[in-house]
């Protein structure tokens, strides 16, 4: 375990009289209305707006330079390295800072389920609705658990104050920085609270691989049987919806680690998208936004205090924030063992990608690194026809380490554990984008119980001659033709046209991987 090295100006912020260290879900969501951060809806949750920031800064974030971690450090445009000195002085300024506000607001807990392997940290709060977004996001620790709580990380977060770019070494007046040395998160200039969530994700990604843990970002759940699915897939995809399935309960939905013992949730909560949802369609999310939930820019009705999810005036990027004891079907501790099945959805607007195929383990690593889906046209300026869009290992943002020591520890954990690794196509079918039409959901729950059932283990299948992709011939509840998408279109030279373009810019990312093994593209990429 990593000891805590907690330096003196912090010991003496800590100290102070207007500190307030844990404090109860009901006295946090007191001290945020009556310091006017926030607002109650009418379901309780509290409701707060993040002025110019709806989401996270990625290019204002960096990793110290520093002797212990430079040279294992994945430097460039995602980890952007910032001096040590300016750190120094930018840390000694934010100090300086909250030693002038009048409270507050400091969390202590957990990050991983695991005890073996869960790291202590604390959170250093300007704002009390940013500490109770911490203390339902993270791990609570029991009565006892917090008597000997040495934090590990610290988080210090000071939203009011501002980088002076010229003199810090900022790139704007917003930060996120993280120094491996001094185990602190320095973030300022912004109040998107998803900033501390994703610091410690990637602090976890740099520290479970050390252990032999392979951390994720996916969702993850487990059946009766003790059966456990893994559910990787960016924005868009079906992650939430498929992983929230009546049958099987949740371990977590967003952030976990794969170790010796098994797979473990490394938060406490879940921070969920909240544009467009009804109570139909997520009953889950709806639910679980009651008192003690932060709902992040969403519109209130004025005078009922309603919130109006369909409303992005704000921003599209509308979240909620809440414990996962809030949802119902949870297993509980978050914990749970080896993966039987692995889905990598993605959601091609090509058209091109068969909805569901059986990968090899070098096509595990290959898809894996590659991280595809696709933009759709109109969701952002001058975007007019589908885009490729690749995020490595579904997190690209969330990781310090090269990309290959986490698809390599992803290919040995498969081998070890016999796990069936299976690539969703959620996206179109018969068609591109605006020609064809989006998978049907039925089909899709069909296929992904066929492959968590293990009824895909010993069936006929077919290789996709473009992909090389192993093809189910059939599926109960799926029509034949849909399984290979070639079939599905009516055009079969328009569809050969479109799967070689698609094919030929999975090769051209895939050009950046090149420290990974050769034998991962050429076993695991596009025949043609």
């Amino acid at each position: 375990m990593i000891s805590a090295k907690i330096d003196n100006g912090l010991k003496e912020l800590m100290a102070s009289e207007h500190v307030h260290i844990q404090l109860s879900v009901p006295q946090l969501v007191e001290k945020a209305t009556s310091r006017g951060e926030a607002v109650l809806s009418s379901t309780g949750a509290l409701t707060a707006e993040t002025g110019k920031y709806t989401g996270r800064s990625p290019k204002d974030k960096f990793i110290v330079e520093e002797p212990s971690s430079f040279e294992k450090i994945d430097w460039g445009s995602v980890n952007q390295p910032i001096a040590a000195d300016k750190f120094d002085a930018l840390y000694n300024k934010v100090l300086n800072h909250l030693k002038t506000r009048d409270e507050l607001f400091v969390f202590k807990g957990f990050a991983g389920a695991d005890p073996e392997s869960r790291l202590a940290i604390q959170v250093v709060n300007e704002f009390a609705w940013h500490n109770l977004f911490v203390h339902q996001l993270f791990i609570r620790p029991t009565e006892d658990e917090l008597k000997t709580h040495e934090s590990q990380f610290t988080i210090v977060s000071a939203p009011t104050f501002k980088a002076d770019p010229a003199v810090d070494g900022t790139n704007s007046e917003t930060f996120i920085i993280v120094s491996m040395e001094k185990r602190i998160v320095l973030i300022g200039g912004t109040e998107y609270a998803g900033e501390m969530k994703k610091s410690i994700f990637s602090i976890m990604n740099y520290l479970l691989p050390e252990q032999g843990i392979l951390p994720m970002h996916c969702s993850a759940n487990v059946g009766e049987d003790g059966d456990v699915a893994l559910f990787f897939g960016l924005s868009g995809t079906g992650k939430t919806t498929l992983s929230a399935d009546a049958d099987r309960k949740l371990i977590g939905d967003d952030e976990h680690g794969w170790s010796d013992n098994g797979v473990f949730n490394i938060e406490g909560g879940c921070y969920a998208k909240c544009i467009n949802l009804s109570e139909e369609k997520e009953p889950q999310i709806f639910n679980a936004i009651q008192f003690g939930a932060v709902l992040e820019n969403v519109v209130l009705d004025e005078q009922t205090r309603k919130p109006d999810y369909d409303n992005g005036s704000l921003t599209e990027n509308t979240r909620a924030a809440y414990p996962i004891q809030a949802i119902d079907n949870i297993v509980e501790p978050s914990v749970a063992g080896h993966p039987k099945a692995i889905i990598f959805l993605t959601a091609d607007a090509f058209g091109v990608l068969p909805p569901i195929s059986k990968l090899t383990k070098e096509q595990a690593m290959y898809h894996f690194l590659s991280g595809f889906t696709s933009k759709l046209a109109g969701t952002e300026r001058g975007i007019t026809t589908p885009q490729a869009t690749f995020s490595t290992c579904f997190g690209s943002p969330f990781l310090p380490l090269p990309a290959a020591v986490y698809a390599e520890m992803l290919g040995d954990k498969i081998d070890q554990h016999g796990s069936q690794v299976f690539l969703v196509n959620t996206g179109w079918t018969g068609g591109e984008y605006g020609v064809g039409s989006r998978m049907k959901l039925s089909y899709t729950r069909a296929m992904v119980r066929a492959a968590l059932n293990g009824e895909l283990n010993n069936i006929q299948t077919e290789v996709n001659e473009i992909f090389g992709l192993e093809m189910p011939k059939e599926i109960p509840g799926v029509p034949s033709e849909v399984l290979n998408p070639r079939n599905a279109w009516e055009d079969k030279a328009a569809y050969d046209v479109k799967a070689k373009e698609l094919a030929s810019q999975f090769r051209e990312n895939f050009k950046k991987f090149s420290h990974v093994d050769p034998t991962i593209p050429l076993k695991g990429g596009p025949l043609a």
